[in-house]
């Protein structure tokens, strides 16, 4: 029997992580390629088993965006009384890929864990609506659990913007639109592995040690090309579509900042905790050694552990809840 050979540089990741390389998708991404990408996408969630008897009711909600209605995902624990916190969640995908779906067995968790309800937007995607229409449907989302608060028994001081990789760069843009227009409160920013600096893209300094495996330089130009219709690295773009092109990050709610050591988005990542905290935001950095992008759907690793345990401190501060 022939044994698969592993890729060059599989010796830097934490081991127990190698087999996520055989469940995440390291295929190219082009524009010929989207589609049937996007199907592979539905049909491996399609085939992922959901949690079970958690306390937790799940119904699609339609909230009226800028462009025409946006839907939502909404998880609302069944078991919690009296007022509650709220999570905006953001899906990633690179801008141009992914569904509220994907992440359902994480948000029953945090509805079940928490007692928080948690919205999960589809959020339009690239190419097909470029900047701002994301950013747009999840400040649609974000204005949508404020006016829903009293209905839902959300206390409005306690919502927090959460994002993952391009979810995340989305919830960091969302949170300066928010800051700048002042219409909504957020409680914390949790930004896992955000893609945050579309300059990346246009750098020749970026370290081999990163970026050579799931989100790779090339389908990184992809993405932030598909958000901006143009090539990235350019002047004159928002800090609304790229979150680190922003000239003041202060003001900003209290951050969580999450990325793995072989993640491209390590440097971008790193350098917008350092300027947060400069500018006197409340910043926690945590950098996991041998995770790679997406390092999380590694249930069962150590390390993915640490993170989760970490990430839900993060939220057990912002919403002043003492750990069950």
């Amino acid at each position: 029997m022939k044994v698969k050979p592993m890729p060059t540089g599989c010796d830097r990741i934490d081991p127990e992580l190698l087999p996520v390389l055989d469940f995440l998708d390291m295929s190219e991404l082009t524009l010929a390629s989207l589609p049937e990408v996007r199907a592979g996408l539905v049909a491996m969630l399609a085939a992922l088993p959901a949690p079970v008897g958690l306390p937790v009711s799940v119904e699609t909600v339609w909230f009226a965006g800028v462009c025409g209605d946006v839907r939502g995902l909404l998880y609302r624990p069944t078991a919690a009384t009296g007022l509650r916190p709220a999570i905006l969640h953001i899906h990633g995908g690179g801008y141009v890929m992914g569904v509220p779906e994907m992440s359902a067995p994480d948000n029953m968790r945090l509805a079940a864990e928490l007692g928080a309800v948690v919205l999960s937007v589809d959020y339009r995607l690239a190419p097909e609506v470029r900047f701002p229409g994301a950013v747009e449907d999840c400040h649609t989302g974000l204005g949508w659990l404020h006016a829903q608060a009293e209905r839902l028994s959300i206390d409005p001081a306690r919502i927090a913007v959460v994002g993952e990789s391009a979810g995340g760069g989305l919830a960091a843009g969302l949170c300066l639109l928010a800051r700048d227009r002042g219409q909504y409160a957020v409680a914390l920013q949790l930004l896992d592995a955000p893609m945050l600096d579309d300059r990346t893209c246009a750098r020749s300094d970026i370290s081999t040690m990163v970026g050579e495996f799931v989100w790779t330089p090339d389908k990184n130009r992809f993405g932030w090309t598909a958000l901006l219709g143009g090539a990235p690295g350019g002047d004159g773009v928002s800090c609304y579509a790229v979150a680190a092109r922003a000239d003041d990050v202060a003001g900003l709610p209290p951050t969580y900042i999450s990325v793995g050591a072989l993640d491209l988005f390590l440097e971008e990542d790193i350098d917008y905790a350092r300027r947060l905290a400069l500018a006197g935001v409340q910043v926690e950095l945590h950098v996991y050694p041998g995770c790679i992008h997406g390092y999380a759907v590694g249930q069962g690793a150590a390390i993915v552990g640490l993170a989760q345990h970490n990430r839900m401190a993060a939220y057990r501060r912002a919403f002043a809840l003492t750990a069950a």
